[in-house]
């Protein structure tokens, strides 16, 4: 049976019309609480039940590690780590946190993971110190170590098992985050100094780039289940003003707390389009924010 031209235009039109119609993400900021007297909160973590993990400081400029499930907080602290050095970076699924601090004997980065209120060692073997800030469902681990030469380099941690890896081109590269693909964010310095980022799947380098960034660059921080990603850009050459992004589809939103005074750091991500980070007010100092995607 023939299609009539009409039709056949008419059904165009309807899949235009339905592509255009699609609404632009939006977000909604609210502020990420610890304690009252605190001077500075970074929230760096969210998982899909909506805890969010960070550090705060407080009013003895002591830092903390904190879980926020809901309004319930946990602070976190660990003998081991110097004042001002403790935080976690990603929680996962089964409420594992991993972050680092530098020890207060050695003076080195020490990585661990903490859930069930022990903390358990995540170090490159025979490293100069390692920072672990990401970590999935399966319970793998990447971050960034320094060698002998301290010589910084990317790692990921599957079970027993670290795996050293560089950008060719590139030096200091940091696998910020991981998702339950073994997918990591990768950023480093290129030969001008500059940030570049990429998604990394043990194979290849995909770039990220936010068009609107300065020369200074994108730093690319966690990739969800999904497909989508968030990080910061540098807004100016100085490197003063930064905004965070979220890439959805293709397309780079800015993610800028709108109390922010010129700066917001969008750091963690879940499946469900929640986002958090720190931005920093007129007064300076950091808060930490999570927002919600429409």
């Amino acid at each position: 049976m023939k299609r009539s031209i009409l039709g056949v235009l008419l059904i165009l039109t309807f899949i235009a019309v339905g592509i255009a119609a699609a609404p632009p993400l939006t977000f909604t900021f609210s502020d990420v609480h610890t304690i009252k007297t605190a001077l500075e909160t970074d929230s760096y973590g969210v998982n899909n039940a909506g805890v969010i993990v960070g550090d705060y400081i407080d009013a003895k400029d002591v830092q903390h590690a904190f879980i926020l499930n809901g309004s319930k907080l946990a602070t976190v602290n660990n003998s081991a780590c110097s004042n001002l050095t403790l935080a976690f970076y990603a929680i996962n699924s089964a409420g594992t946190a991993v972050g680092w601090c530098t020890n207060v004997k050695t003076g080195l980065n020490q990585g661990f993971t903490y859930a069930s209120g022990k903390f358990t060692a995540v170090n490159f073997p025979k490293s100069n110190g390692t920072e672990a800030t990401g970590i999935n469902d399966k319970g793998w681990v990447s971050g960034t170590y320094f060698d002998s030469g301290s010589v910084q380099h990317a790692f990921v941690k599957k079970g027993s098992k670290y795996t050293s890896f560089d950008v060719k081109g590139d030096t200091a590269a940091d696998a910020y985050g991981i998702n339950n693909a073994g997918d990591m964010t990768v950023y480093a310095f290129n030969s001008s100094g500059d940030y570049v980022s990429y998604l990394y799947n043990g194979k290849t380098f995909k770039p990220i780039s936010d068009p609107k960034a300065s020369a200074i660059g994108t730093v690319a921080h966690v990739p969800n289940n999904k497909g989508d990603i968030t990080g910061t850009y540098f807004v100016n050459s100085t490197g003063s003003e930064a905004s965070g992004f979220l890439l959805h589809g293709g397309k780079y939103y800015d993610v800028m707390d709108p109390k922010a005074n010129n700066s917001t750091r969008s750091d963690g991500l879940n499946d469900k389009l929640e986002m958090v980070g720190r931005y920093t007010p007129s007064a300076g100092g950091n808060i930490g924010f999570k927002a919600i995607t429409k």
